[in-house]
């Protein structure tokens, strides 16, 4: 063996040795958050796996249920789990744009317009009853979700990274509501329902809130740095292409569904296809599997999904359909790499 092959070889192995790093590192991030939020959401750790993928992935997060069941707990365990700054928007009917993105004011003394920075120019925004605002208002949250970046009175604000947006909605309820339209709901990556604790898991509250909320009690686990590299270690999943045309397939197939007005977006595969890659991360590996995607079609495509009359009237859901694609698809098979 030459010199070079020698050389060669060393920084093959080392590339590889730094792949794996990263890829450990990522994952003891992305575990660090799961058990700290775990402490205070009981009984709920497959929703905080999928709160924790979102967060890898850089996507935003519409935890929807009905109240009391722990929404706004979980973006609060969430936001200080990462540190970072933190604001949150109450949503209200008579709340305006101007009010989450902030305001040009005019200085006397300086003779110049300030800008105020609003709410959203933090690095967690906890979106609390989002579909209480109006459309208008709601729309001022469009170009700092996609774009990362705010502008008022014709001047761009960058946001801090990581930038991310945790809303929570009531489903139940909808007088003095405004839906979230479909610009708007294709923006998060995932959307997250908590449910009912069970009989046990409800005993585990009364105790664990007897004297004070554990939310109080929760510390800082990582920092927003180490959360940025965990999210650039995605890129060291590797992804079949026949997974990838698997992913590409499904979505195209919510656009020619008979019970669906609206399939998935561009945009919906992208993030199942991150979605994929981050799961396979916190399992352990730097490769996907099609049971990957299939774990995480249903959270990161229903709400982009619009049924049509028929299929509301018949009583459908997205999911329904969703799962009813799973088994007509054929998922792709082992091969050798």
């Amino acid at each position: 063996m030459t010199q070079a092959q020698r050389y060669l070889l060393t920084e093959v192995d080392s590339g590889r040795v730094a792949h794996q790093d990263a890829a450990q590192h990522a994952r003891a991030v992305a575990l660090a958050i799961i058990e700290n939020v775990a402490r205070v959401i009981i009984g709920k750790r497959d929703v905080i796996e999928l709160a924790t993928i979102g967060l890898l992935c850089q996507g935003h997060l519409l935890i929807e249920d009905v109240p009391g069941v722990g929404k706004t707990v979980l973006a609060k365990a969430l936001a200080r789990s990462i540190g970072g700054t933190f604001s949150r928007i109450q949503f209200t009917p008579d709340m305006l744009p101007s009010d989450v993105t902030g305001v040009a004011i005019y200085n006397q003394k300086r003779g110049e317009f300030e800008f105020r920075p609003g709410p959203i120019m933090a690095q967690v925004v906890l979106a609390d009853e989002i579909n209480r605002a109006t459309p208008k208002t709601q729309s001022a949250l469009l170009e700092a979700m996609e774009e990362r970046q705010v502008t008022v009175d014709g001047v761009t604000y960058p946001l801090e990274q990581p930038f991310l947006v945790l809303a929570t909605q009531n489903p139940i309820e909808y007088e003095g509501t405004f839906p979230l339209p479909e610009a708007q709901l294709d923006r998060f990556l995932m959307r997250l329902s908590l449910g009912y604790p069970t009989l046990d898991e409800q005993v585990a509250i009364f105790d664990a809130q007897h004297r004070e909320h554990p939310l109080e009690r929760l510390q800082r686990v990582t920092t927003t740095q180490e959360l940025v590299q965990a999210q650039s270690a995605l890129q060291l999943v590797y992804v079949d292409p026949s997974i990838k045309r698997y992913i590409a397939q499904i979505v195209e197939a919510t656009r020619h569904q008979p019970d669906v007005y609206l399939g998935a977006s561009p945009r919906g595969a992208l993030a199942l296809y991150r979605a994929a890659c981050a799961y396979a991360l916190l399992r352990g590996r730097d490769y996907v599997l099609p049971d990957d995607v299939k774990a995480l079609v249903i959270p990161t495509l229903a709400h982009r999904l619009i049924l049509n009359a028929s299929a509301r009237v018949k009583g459908l859901t997205s999911a329904q359909v969703l799962n009813d694609l799973l088994t007509r698809i054929p998922a792709p098979g082992a091969r050798v790499r």
